[in-house]
């Protein structure tokens, strides 16, 4: 076992970071990445600005690789392409040699055992099935492996009930994806429908509003499940992560203008596709005006498939590990922040596996690097029988400012007793297109 590599699945920030640790510990790892290259799904959004700065956003273990090169960190706010080229690229290649690219993980086992078996489990190798980009299949083991293979590839329908809506598969108009805006061609002068109510919801309704600042026949549809819009805006002010927080101050701002369409309420049974676009149909029977396009920003979920024969320790809410599912789940988190997780909260019954990064949180939202950084430090140290630094925490997170949960899913407003309000702009202030533009180009 011991001179069997530390299999990292996924060659993104978490997974970089762990194998970066790993060398840093002495441990060889191995890491399967799917696409081409480091970051692969990092560069599907790459046109997207983080709210989170550059320290924010560097592992420290990697850090410590990449000085002897000549590596400098970079300052601000980058874009998602800034965060590939200038940090993960470069950390990639001190990596090399450790990285198999094109790698598909179908499937993970224990050396002749399925889940049934108990006997030596733990001193047994896990097997993983692998499929490299040609379509060759084969099997390599592992004395521990480390999943960071994140949920991108695994967006939620628009359909309210967590499966796709009538006709939505089919539908030539719907995307899970946030634009890339620069091509204003598509959205100038057409209406577009952005569902969910996360960051990036925040972010599509700003970009398309500097589009209709130019184009003022573009239209905004802006469509929430829940029965209130209290904590889409997120925690404004109160946001200790300020460039987060300003995003739901400037989306409030162009809803209480009239600049976006705000709808509540309004869960998709149907998704009918027409000659003048796509049309919204609700479970009550509503209807939106077509759409030329619907982009569902709704979310992700893991993919749990390959770990069949895995044991694991799930939430059956969450699809996350039992303890951190207790900070996270939406539907009881009421204080404004979370802690930081580790080792112990990542365990599973699986001797040696660990699922970390944005895959550690289910279906929960607001995954932060920073959080996937901690706990790669944590597992690792643990594999590395340091039991004493994989218990200690070394990040505390920084608050959201949103309070009281999500509240009841048709009744909002029960949910009294929030530590905090929601973000609301000043009173008596009427806010003219100068704001609106004002607001909308802190954006860039």
């Amino acid at each position: 076992m011991e001179e069997l590599p530390v299999v990292v699945i996924g060659a993104g920030p978490q997974g970089l970071a762990a194998a970066a640790h790993l060398v840093e510990r002495g441990i060889e790892p191995l890491v399967l990445e799917k696409g081409a290259t480091a970051g692969a799904a990092v560069t599907d959004w790459s046109h997207v600005r983080l709210f989170s700065e550059w320290p924010e956003l560097v592992d420290a273990a990697a850090a410590r690789l990449l000085q002897p090169t000549g590596w400098t960190q970079p300052t601000g706010y980058p874009r998602g392409r800034q965060w590939v080229s200038a940090y993960l690229a470069p950390l990639a290649e001190a990596l090399t040699g450790r990285i198999r690219y094109g790698t598909t993980v179908t499937g993970i086992g224990r050396r002749g055992r399925d889940r049934l078996v108990d006997e030596q489990r733990g001193s047994t190798p896990f097997t993983l099935h692998i499929v490299d980009a040609e379509g060759t299949e084969s099997r390599i083991e592992a004395r521990a492996v480390i999943d960071a293979s994140g949920t991108w590839n695994r967006p939620n329908p628009a359909g309210a009930d967590g499966l796709p809506a009538l006709g939505e598969t089919s539908s030539p108009f719907v995307s899970y994806r946030i634009p890339d805006f620069g091509n204003r061609e598509p959205f100038a002068g057409a209406h577009t429908i952005v569902l969910g109510s996360g960051h990036s919801a925040l972010t599509a309704i700003i970009e398309l509003s500097r589009i209709a600042r130019y184009h003022p026949d573009t239209r905004i549809t802006w469509v929430l499940r829940r029965g209130d819009a209290a904590n889409a805006f997120g925690g404004g002010a109160a946001d200790e992560l300020p460039e987060r927080g300003a995003l739901g101050l400037r989306a409030r701002a162009l809803v209480e203008a009239g600049a976006v369409n705000l709808l509540t309420g309004f869960r998709v049974q149907e998704v009918r596709s027409t000659p003048a676009g796509a049309v919204l149909i609700a479970e009550d029977g509503r209807e939106l005006p077509a759409a030329d396009q619907v982009v569902a920003l709704t979310g992700f979920r893991p993919d749990l498939s390959f770990l069949s024969e895995l044991r694991l320790e799930l939430d059956p809410t969450l699809q996350a590990p039992v303890r951190i599912a207790q900070e996270v789940d939406p539907n009881l988190h009421s204080c404004g922040s979370v802690r930081a997780t580790g080792a112990a909260d990542l365990a599973h019954p699986e001797p040696g596996l660990y699922i970390v990064g944005a895959k550690s949180y289910g279906r929960a939202p607001t995954f932060l690097a920073m959080t996937g950084y901690e706990q790669v430090r944590s597992v690792v140290a643990e594999l590395a029988g340091d039991h004493e630094a994989a218990r200690r925490v070394e990040l505390v997170l920084p608050e959201t400012g949103v309070c009281g949960g999500s509240g009841l899913f048709d009744n909002p407003s029960a949910s009294a007793g929030a530590c905090c309000a929601p973000p609301v702009l000043q009173q008596n202030v009427t806010i003219g297109r100068r704001q609106i533009e004002g607001l909308v180009s802190l954006s860039n």
